[in-house]
């Protein structure tokens, strides 16, 4: 009975294994303070509680100087010149940090998606050893068959 020595055992493949990494957690490592507060605001203006206090608060302003008592009306129609310089100024402001925190998270994606890769190769390279020992055997089997047929 003839066996292949040529195909790597286990424990060299777990020897050569190295530990699969948390991208999020080496993303999260580099970042710097002003990264993370442009992370931390693109995920939250993004979000339906954002949207809502936005909403509630132009309603709110539109209706108090729309509705409110003449005196106290502090940004009166038809002009809400406060209103659309404010608006602007969260605009202006919200803009660049929500592209700096959409390349941030971009740049999280491209090292996940390296690390799947490296995954699915290791898997790969995994699979076949795994093969190549079922054909092995398979061939052992094979040859023990046939002594038992011969006698």
């Amino acid at each position: 009975m003839e066996i292949k020595h040529s195909l790597p055992d286990l424990e060299s493949i777990l020897r050569a294994r190295k530990p699969i990494t948390n991208t999020f957690e080496k993303t999260q490592q580099t970042l710097s303070g002003p990264e993370r507060f442009a992370v931390y605001i693109t995920h939250h203006v993004g979000s339906i509680e954002f949207f809502s206090i936005l909403l509630v608060w132009s309603f709110g302003w539109l209706a108090w100087n729309l509705f409110g008592p003449i005196g106290l009306r502090f940004d009166p129609a038809p002009a809400f010149v406060i209103w659309l310089f404010l608006s602007n100024v969260i605009q202006l402001i919200l803009l660049p940090l929500i592209l700096i925190g959409q390349n941030l998270d971009d740049r999280h994606s491209n090292l996940r998606a390296e690390a799947d890769y490296k995954v699915n190769k290791r898997a790969e390279e995994e699979i076949k050893v795994i093969i190549g020992h079922l054909e092995n055997q398979n061939e052992m089997m094979l040859e023990i068959l046939r002594k038992l047929d011969n006698r």
